[in-house]
């Protein structure tokens, strides 16, 4: 199979290890730099160009979008969709994970537990927002942080007003979660492949911090999940739209709660914590699922 890339960095680890998958199995490879893209689009033959290139007969394209470069990178995902070519996850899958708020609203309308969030752009609404949330501390977030960037835990009522305003006078889209306690700043990472988890870890936050994320110190082990996180993860990543998934759960006492579904999860943290090979399982999965896109005619919509 011809496999695309989506990744600005090939020494990534988890572009290295996509890359050593793809050699392990034999398959031919490309690493696609989106931003280095231009598109045609026409309504007969679309293509994506890089560097004078058109990147034709590929079988299968592996989107690793960062954040900040969403838009553009799931225009050139989407681009090669209209061509006919497998996504291992659709662009509109993840644009709409990547919408902290209308993820949460999907997550919602599917009866998936979640922590009460409360969402408002006025300050006169903030006493009323925090009542609603059910009271400090309550976590207020930025809709387009990412990695722990942009979240704050708010213990009394004056903290949490003092930084809703400040948000707010920065015109920052932000929203405002219950704090759940007996998570003890852990929470559960669920790495989900179409309908299965195939490894799970725990993140915990270092002392004195509630963000269990990596990026922001925190340690990551080996964990069992029960059926109940199994079945949570794999329905908020159907919820989603995605055939790959980071599904982050907190433990609570009405059960597993979904943080936030990422659409682009690492690969270094849960290989190292669990010792299965991720990478490869992905490409066994393309391997499966792409090979009756190699006919297909040009994705509509």
């Amino acid at each position: 199979m011809k496999i695309g890339i989506l990744s600005r960095n090939k020494d990534l680890y988890s572009t290295r290890r996509l890359i050593e998958a793809c050699e392990q199995r034999g398959h031919e490879f490309k690493i696609i730099d989106a931003l280095r893209c231009y598109m045609n689009i026409n309504s007969t033959q679309p293509s994506v160009h890089l560097r004078g290139e058109d990147l034709v007969d590929f079988d299968a394209i592996i989107p690793r979008i960062g954040a900040s470069v969403t838009f553009y990178g799931c225009a050139v995902l989407r681009q090669f969709e209209m061509m006919g070519v497998f996504p291992l996850n659709e662009s509109v899958a993840i644009t709409r994970s990547r919408d902290k708020l209308r993820s949460l609203q999907l997550l919602s309308r599917e009866n998936i537990g979640m922590p009460v969030t409360g969402f408002a752009s006025k300050p006169g609404d903030i006493k009323d927002l925090l009542q609603m949330v059910g009271g400090t501390p309550v976590v207020i977030k930025l809709l387009e942080g990412t990695q722990g960037i942009g979240v704050v835990l708010a213990e009394t009522t004056k903290a949490a007003e003092s930084v809703i305003e400040a948000f707010m006078g920065l015109k920052a889209n932000i929203m405002v979660q219950e704090y759940i306690k007996e998570a003890g700043g852990a929470d559960i990472r669920c790495f989900v492949i179409g309908d299965k988890v195939i490894a799970a870890m725990k993140r915990q936050a270092q002392p004195g911090e509630f963000r269990s994320n990596l990026h922001r110190g925190g340690s990551a082990s080996l964990v069992k999940i029960t059926p109940e996180e199994r079945k949570t993860a794999v329905k908020a990543a159907r919820a989603m739209g995605l055939r790959v998934a980071g599904v982050d759960l907190l433990r609570s006492e009405r059960g597993p709660l979904v943080m936030e579904v990422n659409s682009s999860p690492g690969l270094e943290g849960i290989e190292s914590a669990t010792g299965k090979d991720v990478a490869g399982m992905i490409i066994d999965y393309i391997e499966k699922t792409a090979k009756p896109q190699r006919t297909a005619t040009r994705a509509k919509g």
